[in-house]
């Protein structure tokens, strides 16, 4: 159902502002979500690109928390165990790791692409409302203007 703006008024006019303002802030963190998410998954790939038999035997430091680290040794470089969410983790051969990420990295784009259209609507949509308002509240001081002008005569 359209609605013609004109006919709202200032209050209503405000009301949906706030909606269309907290619709498009909810957009553009899922938005955001998703490229983390993504940004991770590139990482994770492009990482694997370093598992090749020339880097079997080198030593290497293993995170155990964000900012700790032990020494280790790369001995399997054609497995890798890919983490599939909820704690649950899958050995996979390199190329099946890449081919997961890959999937993962393009089923995210996709969301972003689906999501990225709503977002410039809803844009466009407050763009509209906050026009409409500013015309109201000048037709609003042209008319106080006026009947004070009245007055005063």
């Amino acid at each position: 159902m359209a609605v013609n703006l004109t006919e709202l008024s200032l209050p209503q006019l405000e009301g949906l502002k706030t909606q269309l303002d907290q619709e498009t802030e909810f957009l553009s963190s899922s938005i955001g979500q998703l490229k983390v998410v993504q940004t991770k998954y590139v990482e994770a790939k492009d990482s694997l690109n370093v598992l090749n038999k020339s880097n079997e035997g080198k030593e290497l430091l293993v995170p155990l928390t964000s900012s700790m680290y032990v020494p280790g040794k790369l001995n399997d470089v054609d497995h890798v165990l890919v983490d599939v969410g909820t704690g649950y983790f899958v050995e996979k051969n390199v190329e099946d790791g890449k081919e997961f990420f890959k999937r993962k990295i393009d089923f995210l784009t996709k969301q972003i692409e689906k999501i990225q259209p709503a977002l410039q609507e809803k844009h466009a949509m407050k763009q509209a409302v906050v026009e409409v308002m500013n015309m109201k509240l000048q037709q609003l001081q042209s008319q106080q203007a006026s009947q004070s002008g009245t007055t005063k005569a």
